[in-house]
């Protein structure tokens, strides 16, 4: 079987999904170590080019990115085989928070304490590695002048979309490249992964609007696989951008005078209870997007505990499945565009604004990570940039593999937990 030979691939996913801490731009750095560094799976090119694309889709980056690497190496099946073992992991774990929702976290996410400035640590050795693909200095200026504008504008869901935009139309002022890669063959599109994902769309839309109208009383799964399928077409930006989405859906939006009259099985989440989750899926390896298992877990909280388990699974699958639809059935389509010049030239300009915004985020990510240090004991920065460092020189001059050190900061956060 022409799968088993992809097995130390899917062994190498799995141990990314349970080592990578810190969010998409940080997960960029562990990929780096984990498949171009280690295993060779792709180039350093390759990973930038399929991360450029993946950020101009909705739905989550990270994912979409794995997902993309499996597709290249073996198809669409290795690409699903890739999905499933990378978000098995965390929509486990907020599963299971789902059930521990009403406990204190306090010392549970004490315990991860180490892990941003880990991800930090790696996300700046993933940017230094990148860099060097920017070898001209109009490159050069030009991801100084986005990481600048990215910086002031992290928090708006516009300036990832705009900064595309016109880093794409500085391809043309940027000198080509001459080693680029040309395909001989276009690669065909899979339009029945298009039909799949607009299937799914309109089935989700006519049941859950119908089970709204008619008031069906076990009405929630069908709202709540919209909800989330809707999310995961729509929202870009990945986490940063979903997880305020959702607070407005299920916090804010069910206290309003007009659902609370005429809807009243609207899925409610308490402030408190969202917020917990908010935090800990920051802390706990994996794609931030498994807070829609939390979600589905929640809904269905008074209910059996295999409904709960079926709501948290109906929230996942409903928010991965079209990130990967949309992202295998439109990555032949990105590859076929590196055949004309002018694309080829969009590209460069892309790729080099996407080298801006991750040094963008290392210094936005620390400033906000470092904000509530201000107030602390010097002691906690000195902790926090010690364990960026040692993160950033364990990477850049040993072999020590990305799940060590994962390991190596959990161990110190738990150590400390007790004292």
């Amino acid at each position: 079987m022409s799968l088993i030979r992809h097995i130390p691939f899917l062994k190498a996913v799995f141990l990314y999904s349970i080592s990578a801490f810190g969010g998409p731009q940080a997960h960029l750095g562990m990929m780096t170590n984990a498949f171009t560094d280690k295993r060779k799976d792709v180039t350093e090119k390759e990973l930038l080019d399929i991360y450029t694309f993946c950020q101009l889709l909705p739905g989550a980056t990270s994912t979409q990115t794995l997902t993309l690497i499996g597709f290249k190496r073996g198809g669409v099946l290795l690409a699903l085989l890739t999905l499933l073992i990378w978000m098995t992991p965390a929509v486990v774990l907020m599963t299971a928070l789902s059930f521990l929702v009403a406990g204190e976290s306090g010392n549970f996410l004490q315990v991860f304490r180490h892990l941003q400035p880990m991800a930090l640590g790696f996300l700046a050795f993933a940017s230094l590695k990148t860099f060097r693909l920017v070898n001209t200095m109009r490159q050069q200026i030009i991801v100084a002048i986005v990481a600048t504008i990215t910086f002031v504008f992290f928090k708006s869901p516009w300036v990832f979309p705009i900064i595309m935009v016109l880093g794409s139309l500085s391809g043309f002022v940027i000198k080509e490249e001459q080693d680029v890669p040309v395909r001989e063959k276009s690669r065909k599109l899979n339009w029945k992964l298009l039909a799949v994902f607009a299937f799914f769309f309109l089935l989700a839309a006519t049941l859950s609007e119908t089970a709204r109208k008619q008031d069906w009383p076990n009405r929630t799964p069908y709202n709540l696989f919209e909800n989330m399928y809707r999310f995961g077409s729509f929202v870009l930006g990945g986490a940063d951008v979903l997880i305020p989405v959702m607070y407005e859906q299920y916090v804010v939006r069910p206290e309003t005078e007009r659902v609370r009259t005429n809807n009243q099985n609207a899925i409610r989440i308490e402030r408190e209870t969202f917020l917990t989750a908010a935090g800990v899926v920051r802390a706990i390896p994996g794609p931030a997007f498994s807070i829609s298992a939390f979600v589905g877990g929640t809904a269905m909280q008074h209910k059996q505990t295999s409904q709960q388990i079926l709501g948290a699974l109906i929230a996942a699958v409903g928010i991965f499945l079209p990130s990967f639809l949309i992202g295998v059935f439109f990555y032949p389509f990105w590859e076929n565009l590196h055949r004309y010049k002018i694309a080829k030239r969009l590209m460069l300009g892309i790729n080099t604004a996407v080298v801006g915004i991750m040094f963008a985020s290392i210094f936005y990510l620390t400033k906000d990570t470092i904000s509530p240090l201000q107030h602390a004991p010097t002691r906690e920065a000195i902790i926090f940039f010690s364990v960026m460092s040692a993160t950033f020189f364990l990477l850049r001059l040993t072999k020590i593999p990305a799940p060590l050190i994962a390991l190596g900061c959990l161990m110190i956060g738990l150590i400390e937990s007790f004292l």
